[in-house]
């Protein structure tokens, strides 16, 4: 009988694979930047996608789990999907918009010191970004069931 939160191997891969995704982006800033932000360990955006991670750990382990013709593994499926399109879709179009409204802001009030801070530029993710999270999450789905 399982008598721990932690003997859940679903939960425990969904949720390993975010941390070693999240983990992965600051240490890829630290070797790209040379500095170490500690911010990037519970920020979103950047490489790999750590939703498109946790998702896809979660799907992977209830379909080994599971089965992948059960309920349990379809939902998982949906909602990676549904994830993964928001995380390259509508998350990358608010990230670009930020980038090119703080840029409007910068020009507009240039020399004149800003009340309000910058919008948050890194929102987002390139496919690529989404691609890499995902094939993260199934491998360690797959290493955890």
């Amino acid at each position: 009988m399982n008598t721990s939160i932690l003997d859940n191997h679903v939960l425990v891969a969904a949720f390993l694979a975010w941390f070693v995704a999240q983990v992965s982006k600051a240490l890829l800033d630290f070797i790209t930047q040379r500095k170490l932000i500690l911010s990037r360990l519970v920020s979103s955006g950047g490489m790999p996608s750590s939703h498109s991670a946790l998702v896809t750990g979660l799907a992977t382990a209830a379909g080994r789990q599971y089965g992948v013709t059960s309920p349990v593994f379809a939902i998982a499926v949906v909602l990676a999907s549904i994830v993964m399109y928001d995380a390259a879709g509508v998350r990358r179009a608010v990230s670009i918009q930020a980038r090119i409204l703080n840029q409007m802001i910068e020009e507009a009030f240039q020399g004149s010191p800003m009340a309000e801070k910058r919008l948050r530029e890194l929102i987002g993710h390139t496919p690529v970004q989404v691609f890499v999270g995902g094939i993260l999450g199934i491998v360690i789905g797959f290493l955890l069931t």
